[in-house]
């Protein structure tokens, strides 16, 4: 057999929509899988914009002053000289990358941003769990911090989060103990 070369039309890594390996799409009607490509759709869209944002972070290139989710965000982030789409590192359990962030030794104050491009109303548990590994990977403790400020931006709106040092540890120790769980099972199961 002679197979047929498509490495020029697939894209290395990428997956078709109508793939099999995610075959719930047989069970779709005309309606669902509308549905489901608009869905696929605003993902690669929120993930552009993200990029997006990060350049225009980094190049400094502020937006015009509208209240709109992504001039506020990116304005702020360059504003406050926040580093975007940072990875903050626990172990291989617990990690994950903050949209946009900064630290200041000087005023011991952790600033988080958060760029939402979906709907569905976003919670503040997700910043609060980066601060935790912030605070992990960096060895401060959340009671020597003067302040910390969580942002979400997200339509057109801009949700602000004041936890306190009793906010953030419960989180870093429950980061501690569960990694710690799952390390003694990966173990067991080698």
């Amino acid at each position: 057999m002679i197979w047929h070369n498509h490495s020029r039309d697939i894209p290395n890594g990428s997956h078709a929509f109508l793939g099999a390996s995610k075959y719930s799409w047989l069970n779709y009607d005309e309606e669902k899988l509308v549905e489901a490509y608009n869905n696929h759709l605003a993902v690669l869209r929120g993930t552009m914009l993200h990029d997006l944002a990060k350049q225009l972070i980094l190049f400094n290139q502020k937006l015009p002053s509208k209240h709109l989710t992504f001039n506020m965000y990116v304005n702020d982030a360059i504003g406050f000289k926040m580093q975007p789409e940072q990875q903050l590192f626990y172990s291989e359990n617990c990690f994950g990358t903050a949209d946009a962030i900064h630290y200041s030794d000087k005023k011991r104050f952790l600033r988080i941003h958060d760029l939402k491009t979906g709907k569905t109303p976003a919670s503040l548990h997700q910043l609060e769990i980066y601060a935790a590994l912030f605070c992990l990977e960096y060895d401060i403790s959340p009671g020597s911090l003067s302040g910390c400020e969580l942002r979400i931006y997200q339509n057109d709106d801009v949700l602000i989060g004041l936890p306190e040092a009793d906010d953030i540890a419960p989180i870093m120790d429950k980061i501690i103990t569960f990694d710690r769980i799952l390390n003694k099972v990966k173990e067991e199961n080698m």
